[in-house]
């Protein structure tokens, strides 16, 4: 390490920081070779909410709020809503209170907090989400003062346990399209919540099999005979005694693929009657003769302002998968650090699997692509902070929130389940020992890829946003920009199918590999490729999709949903290249030189990476001259090497302690395995009675025999 600290974090074999190593030295750079300053990136990926995540995770240190092996599902809902309780008594969600409720208004910081319990147990993440996260996010955000001293305190003490009821088995992601409906009756001012058929049962709620008392419903809203969309109640389900209030229908979810903790079940309501009161009605309200109003005048507008105030989800499960991947990282690279695998470098010592450019080029990626998003991570966590404080919240403010969200947190979730898999299967069969946390991790995780919004329709909606920006741009270009854009495309056009761009490249390089390497690592062209990418992708769907303008709704469908794959793969470069300039803005931070060049090598890493991932596309569109690209699968072979010895150091600054990992391969287990069987090889080569190699004694009888033959040459 770089430094001694008296922090109870320790580094990547579990051994405290500062503390003697009785298993050898950890492998480190060259003398006079840049080093990390593990301690600085480590404040650094902490963010500006360091306090709140250092509380939170001395939090999760605890053992009676880690996620049980072998509990049954029953035990395992009880455990967790016990825990759940812990966590309301010691009010871990007060940071997300207005002044008003009594609370600092820190919406990132409860945020950071929260993302820190999936290293306690996934399960007691999200059903923590679940009641302070939506059931009472939904209360604060989308009802009024009223609403909030009626129910906000006893949601956040726990005395109200609530489910967020929005998403129906028929509809999935398509909220816009509920089927359940909330009817206002005038003669008794009255709201009838009524589910109509079997595809409008809410599922998937969690709370909802078991502890929910109450449920925040999203239904229809009709009065005086006019559907005015969907809007959210508030919901009695249960009484005190937990049992099913009149009209309302529960069934359980039953066992799950993860997160197992959590009761989720199905909610349906069979002509509930609730107050005209219970109406959260920010957005949209009824007064008692039933007309209807609302300060937002459009119907699409006024929907996606309120869904855009529960964006809370998709910023916490953004964070919460990076920090699962840093776990899954800091496991398999620490096991892959000790566990040692056959002799071909040596005749007494086998190789330690880092050592192997294999295990280097399934780890290293996923691990420089982790750090791009936790520093990204922390540009969305201010976007969100700076919108629900209320400091920057304009309705352009809001809309860039959504977009960022919808863009990293299919980004990083579907990184979160890839490099957990890739971790498993790094370790071997001990990856796959429950003890070791990889398949219970990669089993809690894998259900955040389509909640809080489907990765791909998350996708879809930052393309789509992607196109409005850029349609909205070109009409506000006068004739000289018009011109401009004309030339702009007619070069884009050139670099494709002309050789003219790669040619310069090429005489650039003048034939030499070291030349591509450099142009290949320079910061400037690799954004420049990364930019060109998500800019050109945009311009190509935009440009086939001009004719959806003049066509039939169906026949504007029909060619949208042509395009659709090329749509996502338009919003994926956007999240890359957000991705890559977060990394590169957090390098620009650091003063420490060692720093900066370890951080560098680690951001050409991912940025190289995203390059051969995509690199017919960079050669097919003339980004890239053919000995560039012939250049980067190199450029990345020698990245890899550079980072071996730093690999170590980039893992310890996730700063996990031991309670975190809680992974005997990770925790010193396979580092005292190594070293009894050196040390009973040692034994056995100093011994004089221990057997011999049949193959150690046919090579000498083959020696002697070869000797024999010379000497009688010689005679």
């Amino acid at each position: 390490m770089t430094s001694t600290t008296t922090s109870t974090a320790s580094d990547p074999r579990g051994i405290p920081r500062g503390t003697a190593d009785p298993t050898g030295p950890i492998p480190v750079p060259a003398a006079g070779a840049p080093r990390l300053d593990v301690d600085a990136v480590a404040e650094a990926l902490l963010g500006d909410w360091a306090e709140l995540r250092r509380a939170a995770r001395e939090r999760a240190r605890s053992s009676a709020l880690h996620r049980p092996l072998d509990a049954t599902v029953a035990e395992h809902r009880a455990r967790v809503f016990e825990q759940l309780q812990t966590l309301a008594d010691a009010r871990v969600s007060l940071p997300m209170l207005p002044e008003s409720l009594g609370g600092p208004n820190d919406n990132g910081g409860n945020v950071a907090s929260f993302e820190e319990l999936v290293l306690a147990d996934p399960s007691l993440q999200i059903k923590a989400g679940v009641q302070w996260g939506l059931f009472t996010s939904a209360i604060l955000q989308l009802g009024t003062e009223e609403h909030h001293r009626a129910w906000i305190p006893d949601a956040m003490s726990l005395a109200l346990p609530g489910a967020f009821a929005m998403t129906e088995i028929g509809h999935g992601s398509d909220v816009q399209s509920l089927a359940t409906t909330a009817t206002y009756d005038e003669a008794t001012e009255e709201w009838v919540i009524h589910t109509p058929f079997r595809a409008a049962w809410k599922d998937y709620l969690g709370n909802a099999a078991i502890h929910a008392r109450a449920a925040t419903v999203f239904a229809r809203l009709i009065t005086r005979g006019v559907d005015h969309g969907v809007h959210c109640f508030f919901v009695p389900v249960r009484d005190a005694d937990g049992e099913l209030l009149p009209g309302v229908r529960s069934e359980d979810d039953g066992p799950k693929g993860g997160l197992n903790g959590i009761d989720n079940g199905r909610l349906a309501f069979d002509h509930v009657r609730v107050p005209r009161t219970n109406l959260l009605n920010r957005y949209g309200d009824v007064a008692p003769d039933g007309t209807y109003s609302s300060p937002i005048d459009s119907p699409g507008r006024r929907f996606f302002t309120m869904i855009g105030t529960l964006v809370q989800g998709r910023v916490s499960l953004d964070g919460s998968a990076i920090r699962a991947s840093q776990l899954a990282l800091h496991i398999a690279i620490t096991y892959a650090s000790q566990r040692r695998q056959f002799t071909a470098a040596s005749p007494t010592e086998e190789t330690v699997l880092l050592d192997y450019q294999s295990h280097l080029a399934r780890l290293l990626p996923k691990l420089a692509a982790t750090y791009a998003g936790a520093f990204a991570h922390e540009e969305l966590l201010h976007a969100f902070d700076d919108v629900f404080s209320g400091r920057g919240d304009t309705p352009e403010a809001r809309e860039d929130l959504e977009t960022l969200a919808a863009a990293l947190k299919p980004t990083s979730t579907r990184l979160a389940l890839d490099t957990i898999q890739e971790c498993r299967e790094a370790c071997g069969g001990a990856g796959f020992m429950a003890e070791n946390r990889l398949v219970g991790l990669h089993q809690d995780l894998d259900v955040y890829a389509t909640f809080e919004g489907d990765n791909t329709i998350l996708l879809q909606l930052v393309a789509k946003r992607l196109l409005t920006d850029y349609r909205q741009e070109l009409r506000s270009i006068d004739r000289a920009g018009i011109g401009r854009f004309i030339a702009q495309r007619a070069d884009t056009l050139a670099r494709r199918h002309t050789p003219w761009h790669r040619l310069v490249q090429t005489a650039t390089d003048a034939g030499r590999a070291e030349r591509s390497s450099q142009s290949l690592r320079d910061a400037e062209f690799q954004e420049a490729l990364l930019a060109d990418r998500a800019r050109v992708k945009v311009e190509e769907v935009a440009l086939a999709l001009r004719p959806a303008g003049r066509q039939s709704p169906a026949d504007a469908a029909a060619l949208v949903n042509k395009h659709q794959i090329e749509m996502l793969d338009a919003a994926r470069a956007h999240a890359d290249l957000l991705r890559w300039r977060a990394f590169t803005a957090a390098i620009e931070r650091f003063e420490d030189e060692g720093t900066r060049a370890v951080l560098t090598d680690l951001r050409d890493l991912f940025g190289l990476s995203l390059v051969q991932a995509d690199l017919a596309w960079f050669l097919l569109d003339g980004m890239l001259s053919a000995q560039r690209g012939r250049q980067v699968a190199a450029e990345v072979r020698r990245l890899l090497w550079r980072l071996r010895p730093h690999a170590l150091d980039l893992v310890a600054a996730f700063d996990l302690a031991p309670e975190h990992v809680r992974a005997p391969i990770a925790l010193g287990g396979e580092a005292r395995r190594q070293e009894e069987a050196a040390a009973y090889f040692r034994a056995q080569r100093a011994s004089t009675d221990s057997p011999l190699s049949e193959k150690v004694l046919r090579d000498a009888a083959k020696e002697a025999a070869r000797e024999e033959a010379r000497r009688a040459a010689k005679r």
